[in-house]
């Protein structure tokens, strides 16, 4: 049985720096056997605990990407419609009933399985990461809600499908619309908020090894500050990474005004917060303690 501490040192080994609130509420939800939803701003990690938690528990990831318009249809399976008209033409002369020739293409091989019955269907228990569960419909949500209840699938052609392993649900979300409570009741629940400057360090330090200490430090500092700014898309820990490893790469040891000009696309992903940070950018760098106050004006 998978106890608590082995968790965070999963966690841990797979280079997830996760505080204590993460690791419980990974831990329940695997106890619970519940699906477990994770809010919070975008570049923050939510996705990568389910990342982790498949690499951890040594099992297959299985991704269903959630957008504005899609149904069931594109969440469960498809029929392989080019491949069966194909199939009859060329056993439309064969002597078998029409029947027979029509159950001869309702089955696995014209089948194309969605992240929800590939699922269902999987030969253990995977890990299923149902991401930006907020820009689906409701309608869509209400059918998910379904899903996840019975964890069975009718498929009229062949018959109804039932999960021999039920998955372990991560359903992430941006807040970009509000979330049902019939699903809200129907998970554990876990916010994730931009992490404070002694985590994001940390994760620096972990996933990028080879930067130099003080880059590592002036690069989380100025990131802090940045983040205060009234930005319409906040940089978050992934745009931090993306520049660490960047700057590294390129051998450079320090922050100074014209690197980060030049680099601030990794960061920065509106024109209209570029202009603001560009203005602001001595502010920044003095708050930072990368350049002094003398040095500024």
């Amino acid at each position: 049985m998978i106890t608590l501490n082995d968790i965070k040192r999963m966690l841990q080994e797979q280079g997830y720096i996760a505080d204590d609130t993460v690791a419980m509420s990974v831990f329940l939800s695997l106890q619970l056997n519940k699906p477990l939803l994770i809010e919070g701003p975008a570049g923050v990690g939510k996705t990568e605990i389910a990342k982790v938690m498949a690499k951890a528990l040594n099992t297959d990831l299985i991704r269903l990407q959630c957008y504005e318009g899609l149904d069931a249809n594109h969440a469960l399976y498809e029929w392989n419609y080019q491949r069966q008209l194909l199939h009859l033409k060329m056993v439309e002369h064969n002597s078998q009933p029409l029947e027979e020739k029509e159950k001869t293409i309702f089955n696995d091989s014209f089948l194309m399985k969605r992240p929800l019955l590939q699922a269902i269907t999987h030969d253990k228990k995977p890990v299923l990461l149902i991401d930006e569960i907020d820009r689906s419909d409701e309608e869509f949500e209400s059918f998910l809600l379904e899903v996840l209840s019975d964890w069975q699938i009718t498929i009229p052609e062949t018959g109804t499908i039932k999960a021999s392993f039920i998955p372990q649900v991560i359903l992430t979300g941006n807040r970009t619309r509000e979330l049902s409570d019939a699903l809200r009741r129907r998970c554990m629940y876990l916010y994730i908020d931009y992490p404070d400057f002694n985590k994001e360090w940390q994760v620096v330090k972990t996933r990028v090894p080879e930067i130099d200490a003080k880059l590592a430090e002036q690069i989380t500092r100025f990131m802090q500050e940045l983040r205060l700014i009234k930005l319409e898309k906040v940089p978050g820990l992934s745009e931090t990474l993306d520049w660490a490893m960047a700057l590294s790469s390129l051998h450079i040891d320090h922050l100074d005004k014209l690197i980060i000009e030049q680099t601030l696309g990794l960061v920065i992903k509106d024109w209209r917060d570029s202009r603001l940070v560009q203005l602001s950018l001595s502010e920044l760098l003095e708050k930072t303690g990368v350049i002094s106050k003398v040095e500024s004006l």
